[in-house]
C-alpha cells in the first residue's frame, strides 16, 4: 500500500491562502489502496465532490490528484465508478456555475479531454470549495505553463530493456541494403546546422556533393530536403520525403533543386520522376502567396506532379472534434449514418490511405517518388510511413512498427509539442491536430482488412495514443530531435518501448503469419472503412463490454489451456523418469529428458 507523501508543490506554493490550505489538507491523506502509484509520482490533494456520469448520473466519492493523475472512486454505487486519468490528457479545466448558482449540482469544474471524453465535478457550494482543487489542477495538468516539468522528467520506473536502443538509423538503412553504389549516407546535418528539424543521419544520392545539399536547402521550406525513406530491395526505386519547393508568386527557380530531383529519378533509372503534393491542388496554389508552392512542369521537365487533396491540420482538428460531438457522451442512434458522415472524419482516412495506395504502387511499379506537403513532417509523414508498411513486412513486426514510428514521425520531425500541445494550457491554439491520430487509425484500418498480416494487436496501438497524451514517457515529447537532444529526453526520461517490449505477450495478434514478401494494397473505399469504435466509442459502458474478440478471447483461453496441459504433463514425466535413489549415479542414454519429449507433442489448436 502507497503511504501518503508530502506533495511535489509545497516547495514552491501556490501565492494564495487556499493553495496552502490544500497543502495542509494533502498531509492527512487517506492511503490509496485502489491504484499503485508509479515510481516518482506523488499524491498532491484529496477532494471529496460529485462525480456528474453521464452514464450512471451523479456519483458522489473522491478524487485524487497526484503529479500525473487523477482518480476518482466512487463511494455510493455498485459496481463501483473509478476513473483514472492521466493529466496529460487534460486539454482544458473551467470553472462550473458561480456562487450564484442555482440548482443541483451546478457548482463546479468541467474537465475537457484529449481523448475523446469529458469529465464534469461538481462540490458543495460554500466558501470557495473548488479554488484549491481547481488550481492544483491547473498547474499540474499545464506544467509548462507554469514553470515545471512534465511527469517524464519525474519517474523513476525501471524496465530491463532501454527502449531508446529500439531505433538505430545506421542499422535500419543496412537492413535496407544502404549506402550502395547510388545513396550515401550523409552526416552534414550532425549538428543540425543544414535543417534543426532534420535527423542528423541522412540517405541522398551519392552524386550530390554537400554543397549541393546546402544549396537544395535554400529553396525547401524549412530546409527540408529531400532525402531516401526507403529503397525498394528488388527494383531499387525508392520513396524520398521532403517540404515544398520555395517557388513564391513570382515563379522562382532552382536549378540545384532541379538536377538533385534528377539524380534521385536517375539512381534506379526512373523514366519519371513522381512527385506527390499531399495538398489539394488549389491549397498549393494559394502557398504561392506566401513563398511557397510546387514543382511546375517547365522546372521539373522529368517529374509528373500528383496532388492527393488531404486536407490541412485545421481540417483535421475541426473534423475529429465533430466525431466528439457525436460519439461522445451518448451515440445518436436514429441519425448515426448521417451524423457520421458529417464529420466527413472517414473521408479524410480514406484520402490518406488512397494516397499512400498510390505512392506503394508507384514504388512497387520501379518508379521512385518523392512525397510533400507544406513543411514535411504532417502529411508527408503519414503517407511515407504507411506506404512503407504496405511494401515492407518488417514494419509489420511489432518492434519493426516502433522502428517505424522512430523514423518517419519522430526523428524526421513530426511537431508532437505543437500537435498535442503537452502540458501547455493554449488549448485554443491553432497549431493543435489530430494528425498521428489519424495515421493509427488508418493502420488499424489496414489491421481489419489484413487480420494475419500485423504481428501487433489493436491493444497497441490503443497503448500508443494513450501514451502520445500522458506524459509518462519521452517517446512522443518535443517538435523535433535537436530539441529532444537539448533537453536530454534520451538520458532523462523512460522510452514508451521500454514498456511494451517488457511485456510483448500483450501486444500480439495471436493470428499473425509471417509473408516476407507480400505488399498489403487496403481497399480505401468508404464502403470498406470503419469507425474505430474500439478507440472512439470505449468511455461508453456498453461499447466497453463488447471490446474483447470472442474468437481472440476463445484463442487464448484455448493458448492456456495448452500450457497447462504441456506443465502437467512435464511434472508427469519429471515424477515417472526420476530413478531409484541406488540407481542415481547411473546413466540411461536412450531415455529422452522430460523436455525433450515435450518437444515431440503434437496439439491440436
Amino acid at each position: 500500500m502507497a503511504s501518503p507523501s508530502i506533495p511535489a508543490y509545497n516547495s514552491s506554493p501556490l501565492e494564495n491562502s487556499s493553495s496552502q490550505n490544500a497543502s495542509r489538507e494533502s498531509l492527512k491523506m487517506e492511503p490509496l489502496a485502489d491504484v499503485a502509484l508509479l515510481p516518482g509520482e506523488e499524491r498532491v490533494i484529496d477532494k471529496d465532490l460529485i462525480y456528474m456520469c453521464p452514464f450512471s448520473g451523479a456519483v458522489k466519492g473522491k478524487v485524487f490528484i497526484t503529479n500525473y493523475r487523477l482518480y476518482f472512486k466512487g463511494t455510493d454505487t455498485d459496481p463501483t465508478v473509478t476513473l483514472d486519468v492521466p493529466l496529460g490528457v487534460i486539454s482544458r479545466v473551467e470553472k462550473m456555475g458561480g456562487a450564484s448558482s442555482r440548482g443541483e449540482n451546478s457548482y463546479g469544474l468541467d474537465i475537457t479531454c484529449k481523448d475523446m471524453r469529458n469529465l464534469r465535478f461538481a462540490l458543495k457550494q460554500e466558501g470557495h470549495s473548488r479554488r484549491d482543487i481547481f488550481e492544483i489542477l491547473f498547474r499540474f495538468a499545464f506544467p509548462l505553463s507554469h514553470g515545471l516539468q512534465l511527469f517524464a522528467f519525474q519517474s523513476q520506473e525501471k524496465y530491463e530493456e532501454n527502449g531508446w536502443n529500439v531505433y538505430k538509423p545506421l542499422e535500419e538503412y543496412r537492413r535496407q541494403g544502404l549506402p550502395n553504389e547510388k545513396w550515401r549516407v550523409s552526416f552534414i546535418n550532425e549538428r543540425y546546422e543544414l535543417c534543426d528539424t532534420y535527423p542528423t543521419l541522412l540517405v541522398v544520392p551519392f552524386k550530390a556533393s554537400e554543397e549541393d545539399l546546402k544549396r537544395v536547402a535554400t529553396f525547401r521550406s524549412r530546409s527540408r530536403i529531400p532525402v531516401l525513406s526507403w529503397i525498394h530491395p528488388e527494383n531499387h526505386a525508392v520513396i524520398t520525403r521532403c517540404s515544398q519547393p520555395l517557388v513564391g508568386m513570382s515563379g522562382k527557380r532552382n536549378r540545384d533543386d532541379e538536377r538533385y530531383l534528377d539524380l534521385i529519378r536517375e539512381a534506379n533509372g526512373t523514366p519519371k520522376l513522381t512527385i506527390y503534393d499531399a495538398r489539394p491542388n488549389v491549397n498549393a496554389v494559394a502557398n504561392k502567396a506566401t513563398g511557397g508552392g510546387y514543382e511546375g512542369d517547365d522546372a521539373y521537365q522529368n517529374a509528373e506532379l500528383v496532388f492527393l487533396d488531404i486536407h490541412n491540420i485545421h481540417v483535421m482538428r475541426e473534423s475529429l472534434k465533430k466525431l466528439k460531438d457525436i460519439v461522445y457522451p451518448n451515440v445518436e442512434e436514429s441519425h448515426w449514418l448521417s451524423s457520421l458522415e458529417s464529420t466527413h472524419w472517414l473521408e479524410h482516412i480514406k484520402l490518406v490511405l488512397s494516397g499512400a495506395i498510390q505512392v506503394a504502387d508507384k514504388v512497387s511499379s520501379g518508379n521512385s517518388v518523392v512525397v510533400h506537403c507544406s513543411d514535411g513532417w504532417d502529411r508527408t509523414a503519414q503517407l511515407t510511413s504507411l506506404a512503407m508498411l504496405m511494401l515492407d513486412s518488417h514494419y509489420r513486426t511489432l518492434r519493426g512498427f516502433q522502428v517505424l514510428l522512430e523514423k518517419e514521425w519522430i526523428s524526421f520531425g513530426h511537431k508532437f509539442a505543437s500537435r498535442i500541445g503537452h502540458g501547455d494550457k493554449n488549448h485554443a491554439d491553432q497549431d493543435r491536430s489530430p494528425i498521428f491520430v489519424q495515421f493509427i487509425d488508418c493502420v488499424w484500418q489496414m489491421t481489419k482488412q489484413f487480420p494475419t498480416a500485423f504481428e501487433f494487436n489493436e491493444r497497441l496501438l490503443v497503448a500508443i495514443v494513450d501514451h502520445l497524451y500522458s506524459c509518462r514517457f519521452g517517446t512522443f515529447l518535443y517538435n523535433c530531435e535537436s530539441v529532444r537532444d537539448s533537453n536530454e529526453v534520451r538520458t532523462k526520461t523512460v522510452s514508451l518501448w521500454s514498456l511494451i517490449n517488457s511485456d510483448t505477450s500483450s501486444y500480439l495478434n495471436p493470428f499473425y503469419t509471417v509473408e516476407s514478401s507480400r505488399v498489403l494494397y487496403p481497399v480505401a473505399s468508404m464502403r470498406h472503412l470503419e469507425l474505430w469504435v474500439t478507440y472512439y466509442i470505449r468511455w461508453n459502458p456498453r461499447i466497453r463490454q463488447q471490446q474483447q474478440s470472442p474468437v481472440e478471447q476463445r484463442y487464448k483461453e484455448l493458448l492456456a489451456l495448452r500450457d497447462q496441459y504441456l506443465k502437467k504433463l512435464e511434472e508427469l514425466q519429471l515424477s515417472d523418469s526420476s530413478p531409484p535413489p541406488h540407481l542415481t549415479n547411473s546413466s540411461t542414454p536412450n531415455a529422452a529428458s522430460p523436455t525433450q519429449r515435450v518437444t515431440h507433442l503434437q496439439t491440436p489448436f
